[in-house]
């Protein structure tokens, strides 16, 4: 086997772990974690300003 033939290989090796990453991204199955995951941030904001509300309301 010469460098030629581990190169194919090694390509072939790459877009099946592509095509493999591609299907676990895009399932249905994994729709909700992605989702929820995606609203963290905003999620960490309403928080902050709950507890700026609570803060402000005990220091008048």
């Amino acid at each position: 086997m010469d460098i030629n033939t581990w190169r194919g290989i090694a390509t072939v090796l790459a877009f099946v772990a592509f095509i493999g990453v591609c299907w676990w991204t895009f399932s249905a199955r994994r729709k909700k974690g992605f989702d929820d995951a995606a609203n963290l941030p905003f999620a960490d904001d309403a928080n902050h300003e709950n507890t700026l509300k609570h803060e402000k309301g005990h220091g008048d």
